[in-house]
């Protein structure tokens, strides 16, 4: 047994003046926990406590030493309390990771809420578009599409990002509206090189139907930004995230094309180092997220 239990044990021992009743408190028997206060005084060379029928009673040394193992104890049932408190409530720093389009468009709005609702919480946030470590990198929590490989991490599902094609009305009118899937196929596609760089784009028809149909033109971009400027500008027809292209959508700067059609979507999680013993901080921002990504979620995000 371990000397900091035994000293907790003496101060029950003192203050409850019983050994049975001490070592109820402690689920043992009352000869270990006599076994452990003589083993203590053999060590010292001292005799600590005196034991009579009547119960026991305090040594002269025993009664600095007491004094101290309180102190020590105390000291530690208050460490061990601030961390339980810390590990239950949303403070301190939370190091956040996500990618630079959704991070700067999503996840920004939704961080700096969280931070008025919280204001015990710090916070430091990272993008970046491949993929990093949590653990390596110091993340306590990363917001991540697609499916997730299987992985010691702990993760929750927060929704979908649905995708959407557009195009400018200038465009549409000059070149025509597409009908049908393989209309596309006719016009100026402006790509996104981070997800659809395979000059393929995959739609799902009205009756469930999947339909690929091969694209070209002539911008490619891995930033959503770019390729968004590219489609109001009616440079062409760009596939991107539903959130990228709603304010776009809401201004008639550009219209949906074969709305009729539909875009794979892509699944949303939040991640986390381990499934286990997860900090406060972090179950408080996950559970925030869980609230925030219902349908249509793109039109209620916080104003940042």
């Amino acid at each position: 047994m371990d000397r900091l239990q035994v000293m907790h044990m003496f101060v029950r021992v003192v203050e409850t003046g019983s050994f049975s009743k001490a070592a109820r408190e402690f689920s043992t028997t009352q000869p270990t926990v006599s076994k452990q206060i003589a083993a203590t005084e053999e060590r010292l060379n001292v005799r600590l406590l005196n034991r009579n029928t009547r119960g026991v009673s305090l040594t002269e040394s025993g009664a600095l030493y007491y004094e101290k193992c309180k102190i020590i104890v105390r000291e530690t049932e208050e460490a061990d309390n601030i961390v339980r408190l810390r590990q239950s409530q949303a403070q301190g720093m939370l190091r956040i990771g996500t990618s630079v389009a959704f991070g700067r468009r999503v996840i920004v709005p939704l961080a700096l809420d969280f931070m008025k609702r919280h204001p015990q919480v710090q916070l430091d946030l990272s993008f970046e578009d491949r993929y990093t470590d949590l653990v390596s990198q110091g993340l306590d929590v990363a917001v991540r599409m697609g499916k997730l490989a299987d992985s010691s991490l702990g993760s929750r599902y927060l929704g979908v990002n649905p995708w959407v094609m557009v195009a400018a009305p200038r465009y549409l009118k000059k070149y025509g509206t597409p009908k049908k899937p393989r209309d596309l196929s006719g016009h100026a596609a402006l790509i996104y090189s981070s997800v659809l760089g395979d000059d393929v784009w995959r739609l799902i028809s009205p009756k469930g139907e999947a339909v690929t149909v091969p694209v070209a033109g002539r911008l490619r971009s891995n930033n959503l930004s770019a390729v968004l400027a590219a489609a109001r500008n009616g440079l062409g027809i760009a596939a991107m995230p539903r959130y990228v292209a709603a304010d776009s959508l809401a201004s008639e700067q550009v219209l949906e094309v074969l709305a009729d059609h539909s875009l794979p979507e892509q699944e949303i999680h939040a991640v986390f180092p381990s499934p286990k013993l997860v900090p406060g901080k972090v179950q408080a921002f996950v559970a925030y997220l869980q609230g925030r990504f219902a349908e249509r979620w793109w039109e209620t995000l916080p104003k940042a």
